[in-house]
């Protein structure tokens, strides 16, 4: 679920969770809250409104759903991932989710769609190295893959609209 909320000076932002170091693929990574569907959730929106109340603290009935984005898959994990995005018209309470997220992260939007904040990173993961990545270097994170496609997208309907 990418969230976007005013804070507390009415400047808009975005929720990013940094999971916690753990042996998976994506240990260590910056992405959105979410996870996997559980047998309660009646839909993938709702799974996604789940799991950010469980991440990151936003009550899902605070977060009103504006567009699923487009459905992607995640080869190093075997995951397919439905995005969507959502917008909230108060400053949540975040409280991250202590098995989970090591930090949350709170990206201006200003910050967020300028252009200079697009970079291309060599990296290196536990399946591959030195690979050269489009990312986007947000709060001094560098964010990438997944979460880096669904934040291209994201940005390319912001520019559309405005």
């Amino acid at each position: 679920m990418a969230v976007f909320y005013p804070n507390n000076l009415g400047k808009t932002h975005l929720v990013l969770i940094l999971r916690k170091t753990y042996k998976g693929v994506h240990s260590n990574q910056i992405g959105f809250p979410g996870g996997r569907v559980e047998p309660e959730d009646e839909s993938l929106e709702q799974t996604a409104l789940r799991e950010t109340e469980e991440e990151v603290g936003i009550p899902r009935n605070k977060i009103e759903v504006i567009k699923e984005l487009t459905r992607l898959y995640i080869p190093p994990s075997n995951f397919w991932v439905q995005p969507y995005l959502g917008f909230m018209q108060e400053t949540p309470t975040l409280i991250a989710q202590e098995s989970e997220v090591e930090r949350i992260l709170e990206v201006d939007l200003d910050h967020f769609l300028d252009h200079s904040n697009f970079v291309t990173e060599e990296l290196s993961t536990s399946y591959a190295s030195r690979m050269r990545v489009p990312a986007f270097k947000l709060n001094e994170q560098i964010v990438w893959g997944a979460t880096g496609m669904m934040l291209s997208e994201i940005r390319e309907i912001f520019r559309k609209s405005f």
